[in-house]
């Protein structure tokens, strides 16, 4: 049997999916608490926050494509990109812990200096894990709805590391530190921190590498990336991802906020008492924004299952991932119309964002993975660590500059770091902004890269046909 016609097991494509399970652990504290950290626990005021946010990125943004360069040239007797997972293990999570732990430390630019320091360290070996990891999906099959179905699984299980972020968070942390909201915050990273290293693992031992370069193949960094660079649908790809998850980090660092500080806390513990959740006022916000998250998540949970491969297989995936991210603008720019009052809004906007949202999340990765193949099919090279390792770049840029976006946008609109559910008029229609209109129109940006992507799904059949074809000749 050729490499692109193998079949993936069920229990190869759900052990790859612990990696991602063990990246959104990470990924989503970073996204949804990263900058309400910084300001209400480390006391950093908004631009110093979002500054840190933007600069830490900025100072390792070499070492993305460095991990695709090493670890497309690395040779182990478990492959190229599979090892990175086993030797990253430990210290990702340990750099995981350092970033949401608060050392005690007084002077404010000694704060933003360690704040700086183990968020750049936690970012890098992000990148040696990350990269590695989304180019095994890369490389465990060529036949693209087994591509297709290995990211469905992938995101499928990152949905629920989502749930488990987004939805458990808050009442960790309030469980666990008892009023002391450092200890709680401490104690819930450590148990996210060693679910980090153990999952990693468990996608190292799980999964295998199928796909290789072509035997006649010489390495060689420049032709690498001036054929990525030089790849139209790879710059496509690359622009989008950077621009959506610039939108995607701005809205998912402000709608924390937006609860705490926009909705009213009474019509919120109404909202919640009329469906069952009987809380106090000064509970509603911990209690709501949970219960925000949770919907978040299982609708997108519920849109990758059942709506992610059908409509790519029927539609196209440039098709089904134009059409929702359209919708996803929409119902992101809504949230400006609520008023404070109009709590199940908020809910019900929530559920149509992520159902329209959920269907895109695993097309992205399928999409580089056929980048990395209209490389290999017009160059006859091929390079799948450093493809990925610059959409990875651009997904962490991204979410960089959209943090900092949002870090910039509550100072500039005078937010008051730890008076949380008081601030000023003029802060709250910051807020407002930044939760609707403004990352509304980064995916409008994104939409507009997609549009130059050029692979559709009859050239795709073509191409893999042509790659299935060159593979086997050369076995």
């Amino acid at each position: 049997m050729g490499q692109a016609e193998q079949k993936i097991s069920m229990r190869e494509k759900v052990g790859y999916s612990f990696g991602d399970v063990s990246a959104n652990l990470v990924f989503q504290m970073l996204m949804v608490y990263q900058l309400k950290f910084y300001t209400d626990i480390f006391g950093l005021d908004g631009a110093v926050a979002g500054s840190v946010l933007l600069f830490a990125p900025l100072l390792c943004a070499f070492l993305d494509p460095l991990a695709g360069i090493i670890s497309d040239r690395t040779n182990s007797r478990w492959g190229k990109y599979r090892p990175w997972l086993l030797w990253t293990a430990v210290p990702f999570s340990v750099f995981y812990f350092l970033t949401f732990y608060n050392p005690g430390i007084e002077d404010k630019v000694m704060v933003a200096v360690y704040a700086t320091v183990s968020y750049v360290l936690l970012l890098a070996t992000y990148g040696f894990n990350n990269t590695p990891y989304a180019s095994l999906g890369g490389v465990m099959t060529g036949d693209i709805e087994e591509r297709t179905s290995i990211n469905k699984v992938r995101f499928v299980a990152a949905a629920i590391a989502q749930l488990v972020v987004q939805g458990l968070t808050l009442p960790l942390v309030n469980h666990f530190g008892q009023g002391d909201a450092e200890l709680g915050w401490a104690r819930t990273i450590s148990l996210f921190a060693i679910f980090v290293c153990v999952f990693s693992i468990i996608a190292f031992l799980t999964t295998r590498e199928r796909i290789h370069p072509p035997r006649q193949q010489r390495m060689s960094i420049r032709q690498d990336v001036g054929e990525t660079f030089t790849s139209k649908p790879w710059r496509s790809m690359f622009f989008l991802t950077l621009v959506m998850f610039t939108g995607v980090a701005m809205w998912s660092s402000s709608i924390n906020f937006y609860f705490q500080d926009y909705l009213d806390a009474d019509s919120l513990t109404v909202f919640l008492n009329r469906i069952g959740f009987y809380v106090a006022s000064d509970k509603a916000y911990s209690v709501g924004f949970s219960l925000f998250n949770t919907v978040n998540s299982l609708v997108q949970f519920a849109g990758i299952l059942f709506l992610s491969s059908y409509l790519a297989n029927h539609f196209g995936k440039r098709t089904t991932f134009m059409v929702g991210l359209v919708l996803t603008m929409v119902f992101t720019a809504l949230f400006y119309i609520i008023s404070p009052h109009d709590v199940w809004l908020a809910y019900l906007f929530c559920f149509l964002k992520s159902l329209a949202y959920a269907p895109t999340i695993p097309l992205l990765w399928a999409m580089v993975a056929d980048s990395a193949d209209y490389i290999e099919y017009v160059h006859h090279r091929r390079a799948t660590g450093f493809c990925f390792s610059g959409i990875v770049f651009a997904l962490k840029c991204g979410m960089g500059i959209g943090a900092a976006l949002a870090g910039l946008f509550l100072s500039g609109f005078g937010y008051e770091p730890g008076g949380a559910g008081v601030q000023p008029q003029h802060a709250i229609q910051g807020i407002r902004l930044m939760s609707s209109v403004v990352p509304a129109l980064l995916f409008l940006g994104a939409i507009m890269a997609l549009y130059h992507y050029p692979i559709s799904q009859v050239f795709n059949q073509k191409m893999q046909a042509e790659l299935k074809s060159r593979r086997r000749f050369e076995q």
